[in-house]
C-alpha cells in the first residue's frame, strides 16, 4: 500500500509519496514535466508480481491544471489532495494510513491546550515551564518505545508526531524538571527528577467483567456487554459530581475516553495536585465510590434497574446450572442456597422460555432472601447486584503517578478505531462498534474532498462530533476554570507580597 500525502508548508505543488517496502516488490516511478507556469510532478505507483486485489489497493495521485484528465486534482492556492476510489482505502491499519491521519486530522491544538492547563498564555501567573515538564511517550512500529519526551509548543509536538508516526501515544505526569533532560539532573547527584502532578484516572477494562458476561471475553465486546461499561461511567460521574469534593478540587469531569475496549475516566483538575497531595486526593476520590451514601444512590438510581431490566436477560444469568450456581455461591446461608437450587432443578422440564426463566428465578431468589424468615439475608440481593454491575477499577492506575494515560484521538493498532471522548450525559447512546476507523476516515476525506493546507479537515469526517465535544464540553470549560484559578493564585501571591512589605 502506498499513500501520497501533500506536505503542508513544503512549497507549492510538492507531493510526498510514502512507501512501505513490504517484501521488496514495490516499484515507485516519478515523472517530471516542466511547464510555463511551474513544475508538475506526477507520482505513479505500481506493484510488480501482485494479485489483482493488491493492485486495486494502489493509489495513483496526480497534480496538474484544469486541462488535465478528470482523475487529476488541481494544486493551486488551495492545494488539494485526493485519495482516489473506494478501493484505495481498504480496511486495516498501517503506517501509511497513519501518516495521512496525523497530517490531516489529529487535533494538535486542542490536545496541547488541554495539557497546558492555561499555562500557555501571557498571564503573569502562568508557569511557562509547565508543559515542557510533561512526559509524552510514543510507541513506534515493532514495539519501539520512546519515553520521556517533552515539547514546549504544539508545533513541536505536531512535528515530532508527523516525523515518527507513533502507533500509540501515551501521556505521562508532569515532572519537577524537563524529562528529556533527566540524565543531566541525575549527574548532579540530587534526586530532583520526580513526578509532581498528573490527572486523576479511573481505569476500567471490559475484560475484568469476563466472569459476569457470557457473550464475549477478553478484548471482544458487543452491544449486550458494553452496557456494563456504560453503567460504570454513570456511577463514576454521579459519585464525583454529587459531592463537595468534586466541586472543590475536581472542577471539571471530562471525557470518558474509549480506547479499544477500555474506558478511562479522566478527571482534569484546575490547579495542581502536587506530590504531597497525591495520595490524599486520590484516596478521597476512591473513597467517594465506597461510601454508604454513594453506593446507596448508585443502587437505587442506576444498578438495580439495569441488572433487572437489561443484564439479567442479555447475559442469560440463570440460563444454565453453572450460571445459577455462580449466583447461589454469593448467598452465605448454604441451606437457603440449596433450597433455591432444588426448586430450580425441579422446574428444568417446564415450558418456560429462556427470558421467563431468568426473570422467574430472579424473582424467586428475591422473594426467598427478602422474606421475613431470612432477615439476615435481606442485603444479599443488593450484594449480588453490586458484584455483577459495580465499576471494576484498576486501583493501581488511580493511586500511582507513574502510570501512563493513552491519549485521546490516537488509533488502536489492532482495531484501527480512534480513541474518542464519550459524553457521560449521553453515554447510553454510545456504540463502541460504530467508532470511526482509520480507513473509514480516509475514505470520508476522499469522498468529501479536502484542502491540503486546512486545519479543519476533520469537519468533513465522522470525527467531527468527537472533536467538537472535546472542544466545547471539556476543553473550553476547563480552560475557563484554569484561568480563574491562575488569576486567584496570582492575586493571592500579590496580596501576600504586599502584606510582607507592610509588615
Amino acid at each position: 500500500m502506498v499513500l501520497a500525502e501533500a506536505l503542508d508548508g513544503g512549497g507549492r505543488g510538492q507531493v510526498l509519496a510514502e512507501a512501505l517496502e513490504g517484501d521488496g516488490e514495490l516499484e515507485l516511478a516519478a515523472a517530471w514535466t516542466e511547464e510555463e507556469e511551474g513544475c508538475r510532478r506526477t507520482v505513479r505507483t505500481g506493484l510488480g508480481g501482485r494479485s489483482d486485489r493488491r493492485r486495486k489497493d494502489v493509489l495513483d495521485l496526480r497534480m496538474g491544471r484544469e486541462d488535465d484528465p478528470v482523475d487529476s486534482m488541481e494544486i493551486d492556492g488551495q492545494q488539494q489532495l485526493q485519495i482516489e476510489g473506494p478501493a484505495a482505502v481498504p480496511e486495516g491499519f498501517n503506517s501509511d494510513y497513519l501518516r495521512v491521519y496525523y497530517g490531516k486530522l489529529f487535533p494538535y491544538g486542542d490536545f496541547f491546550k488541554w495539557l497546558c492547563y492555561g499555562n500557555d498564555g501571557k498571564h503573569p501567573g502562568c508557569d511557562q515551564s509547565y508543559v515542557g515538564r510533561r512526559e509524552f511517550s510514543f510507541t513506534l512500529e515493532n514495539d519501539i518505545y520512546l519515553r520521556f519526551q517533552s515539547f514546549d509548543s504544539a508545533a513541536e509536538l505536531e512535528s515530532s508526531i508527523k516525523e515518527k508516526c507513533p502507533f500509540k501515544i501515551d501521556i505521562g505526569p508532569v515532572y519537577s524538571v524537563d524529562p528529556a533532560k533527566r540524565h543531566a539532573y541525575a549527574q548532579s547527584g540530587n534526586n530532583v527528577f520526580v513526578p509532581v502532578e498528573r490527572e486523576l484516572i479511573f481505569d476500567i477494562d471490559i475484560s475484568d467483567y469476563d466472569d459476569v458476561r457470557y457473550c464475549c471475553s477478553g478484548a471482544d465486546v458487543c452491544l449486550d456487554c458494553w452496557p456494563l461499561m456504560t453503567i460504570a461511567m454513570k456511577i463514576l460521574d454521579t459519585s464525583l459530581r454529587g459531592t463537595p469534593f468534586y466541586y472543590a478540587i475536581i472542577m471539571i469531569l471530562v471525557s470518558i475516553t474509549y480506547f479499544g475496549y477500555t474506558v478511562a475516566v479522566v478527571v482534569s483538575i484546575a490547579g495542581s495536585v502536587i506530590a504531597e497531595q497525591e495520595s490524599s486526593a486520590t484516596n478521597k476520590g476512591l473513597r467517594l465510590l465506597t461510601t454508604f451514601e454513594s453506593t446507596r444512590r448508585s443502587y437505587t438510581d442506576v444498578l438495580e434497574s439495569f441488572f433487572e431490566d437489561k443484564l439479567l436477560l442479555t447475559q442469560q444469568l440463570f440460563a444454565s446450572e453453572e450460571r445459577c450456581q455462580k449466583i447461589l455461591d454469593l448467598i452465605p446461608d448454604e441451606n437457603v442456597a440449596s433450597e433455591l437450587h432444588d426448586k430450580w432443578q425441579g422446574n428444568r422440564r417446564s415450558s418456560i422460555s429462556k427470558e421467563d426463566v431468568n426473570a422467574a428465578r430472579w424473582k424467586q431468589l428475591k422473594t426467598t432472601l427478602q422474606s421475613g424468615k431470612h432477615k439476615a439475608l435481606r442485603r444479599c440481593v443488593e450484594e449480588i447486584i453490586f458484584s455483577y454491575t459495580y465499576p471494576r477499577l484498576d486501583m493501581e492506575v488511580s493511586k500511582h503517578m507513574n502510570h501512563l494515560l493513552k491519549a485521546p484521538f490516537c488509533i488502536h493498532p489492532k482495531t484501527g478505531r480512534v480513541c474518542v471522548p464519550i459524553d457521560p450525559n449521553n453515554c447510553d447512546d454510545f456504540d463502541p462498534t460504530a467508532v470511526p476507523t482509520l480507513s473509514q476516515l480516509l475514505g470520508e476525506l476522499n469522498a468529501a474532498g479536502f484542502q491540503a493546507d486546512s486545519e479543519n479537515n476533520w469537519e468533513r469526517t465522522s470525527l467531527e462530533k468527537s472533536i467538537r465535544f472535546f472542544r466545547t464540553s471539556f476543553l473550553q470549560p476547563l480552560l475557563k476554570a484554569c484561568k480563574e484559578e491562575l488569576e486567584s493564585a496570582y492575586n493571592a501571591k500579590l496580596q501576600q507580597s504586599k502584606n510582607s512589605l507592610n509588615w
